[in-house]
């Protein structure tokens, strides 16, 4: 039976990370098999190389990605070793799907049934469960997100997988289970610690762009001063008369000019 240590939001987190992580990569594989037949995916992906290097240019497709498309010899590409994230980018980008009508980036209607919605709202979930801050899922948002993944998981690998989907939402959660949670549950204290030595870093760094444009204030006023003194450096090497003789001649002149004055 599951723990009393974690609360029904817990759990409901569980059961829906259990989901996206087990059951929708399947389904999602499921497909990308019926579009790349796997005797054939060597060639298929192959063919499209001018179009994944594009993808791989975009970063749309990552290095270690690429590393499965294009194995050294004389391994070959295996559909079991890709993520869900590179066969949904494959199946959007290598097949004619059409797009779901407000495009893959947000969550499609419920009359939107088609493969490609199906994949853009495990996409979907997947992304906006990751990055949930505490690990909890309430009851109704659960029931809501539920329905919709599990459908596209009827839709896209077939109804045993939806039996599997149902099981995962009533059956008990054993003690492996539980320590996951308690797991994601260290790591988000680990994260809010990290998030605020970050935020004490950005403070330290905003102090430190104070004190690098006073320093480049007073860099300025020292430059300006160096040019000054330059100028008055470059006139006096630029005069005929030494700078001594020249302080005798003004000197005697201001005598001149003050016995002119007395008479």
């Amino acid at each position: 039976m599951a723990s009393t240590s974690l609360s029904l939001e817990d759990e409901n987190y569980v059961r829906m990370s259990l989901l996206l992580t087990g059951i929708s990569p399947r389904a999602v594989r499921k497909l990308f098999d019926r579009e790349f037949a796997p005797s054939c995916l060597d060639a298929s992906i192959k063919k499209e190389y001018n179009t994944l290097n594009d993808l791989k240019l975009k970063h749309r497709i990552n290095q270690s990605q690429w590393n499965l498309l294009f194995p050294r010899h004389p391994d070959v590409p295996n559909s079991k070793s890709f993520d869900i994230t590179l066969m949904i980018t494959l199946l959007r980008n290598l097949t004619a799907m059409e797009p779901p009508q407000f495009g893959y980036e947000k969550l499609p209607t419920s009359i939107e049934i088609t493969q490609a919605a199906d994949l853009c709202r495990i996409k979907y979930y997947r992304n906006y469960f990751a990055h949930l801050d505490q690990g909890k899922i309430d009851t109704a948002c659960f029931q809501i997100s539920w329905t919709d993944m599990t459908g596209a998981i009827n839709r896209l690998g077939g109804e045993q997988m939806k039996l599997e989907c149902d099981q995962l939402k009533t059956k008990p959660l054993d003690q492996t289970n539980q320590e996951i949670m308690m797991d994601i549950k260290r790591s988000y204290n680990e994260i809010r610690e990290l998030r605020g030595s970050l935020e004490n870093l950005k403070l330290s760094c905003i102090e430190m762009k104070k004190c690098n444009a006073i320093l480049n204030e007073n860099h300025e006023e020292v430059k300006k001063s160096f040019e000054l003194l330059n100028e008055k450096v470059t006139t006096l090497n630029q005069d005929t008369v030494p700078w001594n003789i020249r302080a005798q001649i003004v000197k005697t002149l201001g005598k001149w000019k003050d016995r002119d004055s007395i008479l």
